[in-house]
């Protein structure tokens, strides 16, 4: 029964870190507003369940990738706010790698939804 409690409530801590990521960063938001742009397209045009699975995989990844980022960002922050070339480093790459799966995501919405469009 303590094991069951403890996911539970490790299930509540992770909740409360996607509700507060929402609340507080913007860029969350603009992802979960992309989320919602592509499952109404994905609907309205009526995708394959294979395509489904392809792109909330691809929002999904690239949520988590920013709620990552913004962990390490944070924990950047937490440990000096003076400027240091290192923790422009870290955050740099941290971010890159955000706009990496972006750009991959939006490349593979484009290449499904294109064939509906056209």
């Amino acid at each position: 029964m303590k094991f069951l409690k403890a996911r539970v409530k490790a299930f509540e801590y992770a909740f409360t870190g996607l509700v507060q990521g929402y609340k507080k960063e913007t860029h969350v938001k603009i992802h979960m507003l992309a989320t919602l742009v592509v499952i109404t397209g994905g609907i309205f045009l009526k995708i394959t369940p294979t395509e489904w699975i392809i792109l909330i995989a691809c929002c999904c990844i690239v949520i988590s990738a920013e709620l990552i980022n913004t962990a390490i960002e944070r924990t950047c922050d937490l440990i000096t706010l003076e400027r240091n070339s290192q923790i422009k480093y870290i955050k740099d790459i941290s971010a890159g790698a955000v706009l990496a799966l972006c750009l991959g995501s939006v490349s593979i919405a484009v290449l499904i939804f294109t064939k509906y469009v056209f």
